[in-house]
């Protein structure tokens, strides 16, 4: 006799661990909710969204890479969450849409409860910080296809923006400002290039580091910052003058920037007004890793930009600071006559 246990899924588990996690779920939440996890669908009440005179819905959705792969060998569950929401929250406040509720999905080998558990505990704190519901989630065991300690983890957003306050890179002009806030390290992304030097150079991730001051592996799992609170903020501080914003994920700054600059204009940042966080400093030199292909791969220390009118820059830099962001003004919108990139950097970094 075969049993669905015997074939590597435990029913049991998956229903202690949606019993672990309630508790961290229903600190997710907004008023709009109606009811509880357990059901068939997340609910949202959507009569909110009257408020808007022509309300667009935003979706986004986004995983965390192999950065699962430093949480699994550092034993390490609750903070991979927050990368998640980070991902894909931030990609919602780009065109100045407000995420309103999230969806999650876990694949994993073995169900462990506990571990199940403190991940979704990392979402909704990331949840939380955004201030968006956790409404509903998957956690799906494939015995056979993931190791019992693999997993991945996915999810996906909505959220609204009025018509009339849209933006995008149409509203981009000549002269506006790049204000930079800093990142929290590497993100969830580029983490492929961070474990071939981990694996080439034999690097342990328990080990200290004097340089982190902790080990390699808590550092590399600290959270990606979560800025959507701080861009809707903005927004509001400074109603017509923001223009856009770009999340700094996959493929660096100056591609993700260019994403969100007309093809007439050309971004420009100067190196000298940041330095790079140390842990990329290190991996890079550890590496060999040419600036460039750093650059392509990692953040250079930058997690979202804003596109600001330029007579409101100190402004907007007053108000990030009364929030604890630490931005500052790192380049400017120029003209392009067509033979430059939408994006660049130029200088170099400043000394620590």
């Amino acid at each position: 006799m075969a049993t669905y246990r015997e074939a590597g899924v435990d029913i049991d588990a998956g229903d202690r661990a949606v019993e672990l996690m309630k508790a961290s779920v229903a600190k997710a939440t907004r008023s709009e909710v109606v009811g509880g996890i357990g059901g068939f669908a997340g609910l949202f009440d959507a009569s909110a969204l009257k408020k808007f005179n022509r309300p667009l819905l935003a979706t986004s959705t986004d995983g965390v890479g192999t950065k699962t792969e430093i949480a699994r060998i550092m034993g390490i569950y609750d903070t991979i969450g927050e990368d998640l929401v980070a991902m894909v929250v931030d990609d919602l406040v780009v065109c100045g849409a407000e995420p309103l509720f999230m969806t999650d999905y876990i694949a994993v080998g073995k169900v462990i409860p506990e571990r199940i558990a403190d991940i979704v505990k990392g979402i909704a704190a990331g949840c939380v910080k955004a201030n968006t519901a956790l409404i509903g989630g998957e956690t799906a065991e494939h015995p056979g296809l993931l190791g019992e300690d693999e997993f991945d983890i996915a999810g996906a957003a909505t959220g609204v923006v009025d018509a009339d306050h849209l933006l995008d890179k149409s509203k981009v002009q000549a002269g506006d400002v790049l204000i930079a806030m800093p990142s929290s390290g590497f993100h969830a992304n580029g983490f492929s290039l961070v474990r071939k030097i981990i694996h080439d150079k034999k690097l342990d991730l328990h080990a200290p580091v004097s340089e982190y001051g902790m080990s390699a592996g808590e550092k590399f799992l600290t959270p990606t910052e979560i800025y959507t609170l701080d861009c809707l903020a903005l927004i509001k501080a400074l109603p017509g003058h923001v223009r856009t914003f770009s999340h700094i994920t996959g493929g660096g700054l100056a591609e993700n920037t260019a994403r969100v600059i007309p093809d007439h204009l050309t971004a420009v940042y100067d190196r000298s007004t940041w330095s790079l966080p140390v842990e990329m400093n290190l991996m890079a030199s550890l590496g060999g890793v040419p600036q460039e292909d750093m650059e392509r791969t990692w953040n250079a220390g930058i997690g979202m930009v804003a596109v600001i009118d330029p007579s409101q820059a100190d402004l907007a830099l007053k108000s990030l600071a009364a929030r604890g962001m630490k931005a500052w003004v790192a380049g400017v919108v120029m003209g392009r006559n067509g033979t430059e990139p939408r994006s660049a950097l130029e200088g170099t970094y400043r000394a620590r």
